[in-house]
């Protein structure tokens, strides 16, 4: 799977690490339910971290589409809301 973080560059993430991702995810969506800046922000950080430690940076020069798009690190809560799907950021 490939995932883009704006502005950031795209990721290839093993289908291994989706649990994990859905959790961190899981942690957001909640920030956001509550309106809980703090940990909204806190939680943001850790899901793009676990992107970023789960996958392999995709070739700069490839030109392939992103299964999965997050926000960039420094999106507001707002911002994120508007991407959010009925199953979160990262569908499963």
């Amino acid at each position: 799977m490939i995932v883009r973080i704006l502005g950031e560059g795209q990721y290839d993430i093993a289908d291994s690490a989706l649990d994990r991702l859905n959790q961190l995810d899981a942690a957001v969506e909640a920030a956001i339910g509550a309106s809980d800046q703090e940990a909204f922000e806190a939680a943001l950080k850790e899901l793009l971290d676990g992107v970023r430690t789960a996958g392999v940076p995709h070739p700069v020069d490839a030109i392939d589409e992103s299964d999965l798009i997050l926000p960039s690190a420094d999106a507001t809560m707002s911002e994120v809301a508007d991407m959010l799907a009925d199953d979160g950021l990262i569908p499963g």
